[in-house]
């Protein structure tokens, strides 16, 4: 009698997926001690796993929030985990932070069907008037809007750039067209007043491990608090913090 058993598993690596899963399955950020509750796993036991799965990049941890969200190595295996990211949720922190470091206002832009579209506001003066709300359309030579004429690619993007290009005067767009090779370039632009007036900004790129724009985080302010180039330390502070979430995404400059 021939005696059919099961393949014997690998209880560790198990264990692993089994964590891996808990964040396919909650869709959001968690602390330690939240998968620990999910997974039912010794405090000890489980840090090793995280420890071993952020290393890899299986995990991303916050040092802001100090809660674990799926990796950029899972996007780079392009399974289920690039459905799964909260891009939004995984930026606010930095948003906030960059808000209190440099008492201006913050935004996160990303990419609508037909544009961008201001997605997060982080205030830092709320008596201040930006000219914009959360869900606003962002025009070609808003700071966001030359980021992603700058950094997207895609038919929609390309559309978009010359439906906003035909509303401008020649001069505009030869300006334009001018300063796009820079701002690729440089990862930075600024714009003077683009929606109202005293109130000025200036964008950076947030890259994935494919160089593809995930969206453009801008700073806004009062005119003369705005930096006008990258060498400022305002600037250089805020482009250390996007490279961070570029990084956390699988950026490599």
């Amino acid at each position: 009698m021939t005696n059919n058993k099961s393949p014997q598993g690998i209880q560790s690596l198990q264990l692993g997926i089994n964590i891996i899963d808990v964040f396919l399955e909650q869709g959001r950020p968690l602390k330690s001690s939240d998968v620990q509750e999910l997974t039912g796993m010794t405090k000890s036991n489980l840090y090793k796993y995280l420890y071993t799965l952020t290393q890899s990049g299986i995990l991303y941890r916050d040092p802001v929030q100090n809660a674990y969200s799926l990796g950029s190595r899972l996007i780079e295996y392009g399974n289920a985990a690039l459905g799964n990211m909260d891009i939004i949720g995984r930026i606010i922190p930095h948003l906030k932070d960059i808000s209190q470091q440099t008492s201006l206002t913050t935004l996160l832009a990303i990419w609508s069907h037909d544009g961008p579209v201001i997605a997060h506001i982080w205030n830092a003066n709320y008596g201040i008037n930006i000219g914009a709300q959360i869900g606003a359309k962002l025009p070609l030579l808003s700071s966001s809007g030359k980021i992603f004429a700058a950094f997207m690619n895609e038919t929609e993007a390309r559309e978009w750039e010359l439906r906003e290009l035909s509303k401008l005067t020649e001069v505009k767009r030869k300006t334009f067209i001018a300063e796009r090779e820079e701002i690729e370039k440089n990862k930075f632009t600024y714009a003077v007043e683009p929606l109202i007036e005293h109130i000025s900004s200036f964008s950076v790129p947030l890259l994935d491990f494919e160089k593809n724009l995930l969206g453009a985080l801008t700073i806004v302010g009062f005119t003369p608090l705005i930096p006008t180039n990258a060498d400022d330390e305002i600037s250089q502070y805020v482009i250390r913090q996007a490279n961070k979430v570029s990084a956390s995404f699988g950026h490599r400059p």
